[in-house]
C-alpha cells in the first residue's frame, strides 16, 4: 500500500525487514529505511511522504560538477527541514572537472546545519578521465568538504564502480553502496559499508513514480551519531554493516 516494494521484500527476506506488514515498515533495532530524490521525482509532497510512510531518512541531490544545482534542490531541502525528516544532500561528481571548485559550488549551494546528515560525494562516472586523476580530484573534493564542514563526507557509488577504482581506497570515509539485490553488498576487500541502496524502483506515497531506497544497518541511537554535531564534533561509526 504505502511502500509497495516492500510486499515482495518481506515474503522473500522476512528476517532482515521483520518490521513490513502490508506494506508500512515499523522500526526496528536493527535497520532504519531511507530515500535519495533529485529533480527526476519532480514535486514532492514531503507531508504526505512523512505522515503515511514512517521513513527515517532522506538524501537529496544539491548540485553535479562545477555549475549545476538541481532545480528542485532548495525545495526538497527547505521541506525536509520543515516536516523535521533527517536529511542530507549530495554531490554529483564529474571527473574532467576541478574538485576543489566542485567542492566550493557544493558548499556555496547547501545550508548544513546540526543534525543533518554528512554530505555525501556521489562517484559513479570516470567521464573518461584516467583513473589517477579522478581520484585526485575527489581527494581534493573530499578533503576541501571535511575542512570546512569539520565533517567527514559519505562516499556514495556502486559495487562494480567500487571494486574496480576505490577499493582499498579512502577507507576512512564511510561508504554508501548501491546493490540492487536482496542480498547486501559483499565488497571485495570485505570492506565495511554504512548505507545500502538496495532499490531504485520503490513506491512512496507523495512522490510521482519510482525512488531509490536505503538501509541504516543500526538503529536510531547509532543514526544519530552519524549527523554533523555542534563545535566540529565528529560522528562515531559504530554501525557499518559487514558480511559475516
Amino acid at each position: 500500500m504505502f511502500i509497495r516494494l516492500f510486499l515482495l521484500y518481506t515474503i522473500a527476506h522476512l528476517p532482515l525487514w521483520s518490521g513490513v506488514k502490508m506494506g508500512v515498515r515499523e522500526r526496528t533495532d536493527e535497520q532504519l529505511l531511507g530515500i535519495d530524490v533529485s529533480h527526476h521525482q519532480r514535486r514532492i509532497n514531503w507531508d504526505t511522504v512523512m505522515q503515511l510512510n514512517n521513513l527515517d531518512f532522506a538524501f537529496v541531490k544539491a548540485t553535479e560538477g562545477g555549475d549545476f544545482t538541481d532545480s528542485l534542490f532548495c525545495h526538497n531541502w527547505e521541506e525536509l527541514g520543515r516536516v523535521g525528516m533527517p536529511r542530507g544532500a549530495y554531490h554529483f561528481f564529474r571527473s574532467r572537472t576541478d574538485g576543489y571548485a566542485q567542492a566550493m559550488h557544493f558548499l556555496n549551494t547547501v545550508d548544513f546545519q546540526h543534525g543533518d546528515l554528512p554530505p555525501v560525494l556521489d562517484v559513479e562516472l570516470t567521464d573518461g578521465v584516467p583513473p589517477h586523476i579522478m581520484l585526485e580530484q575527489m581527494r581534493q573534493w573530499l578533503l576541501t568538504v571535511e575542512r570546512e564542514l569539520h565533517q567527514k563526507p559519505i562516499i556514495y557509488t556502486n559495487q562494480h564502480f567500487y571494486d574496480k577504482y576505490l577499493a582499498g581506497l579512502f577507507d576512512h570515509y564511510p561508504l554508501w553502496i548501491a546493490r540492487y539485490s536482496w542480498e547486501p553488498p559483499v565488497l571485495s576487500t570485505g570492506r565495511r559499508w554504512d548505507f545500502w541502496q538496495f532499490s531504485n524502483k520503490g513506491h512512496v506515497e507523495g512522490i510521482p513514480g519510482a525512488v531509490d531506497l536505503n538501509m541504516f544497518p543500526g538503529n536510531l541511537e547509532q543514526f544519530g551519531k552519524q549527523t554533523l554535531q555542534p563545535d566540529g564534533a565528529r560522528p562515531t561509526q559504530a554501525n557499518s554493516y559487514a558480511a559475516p
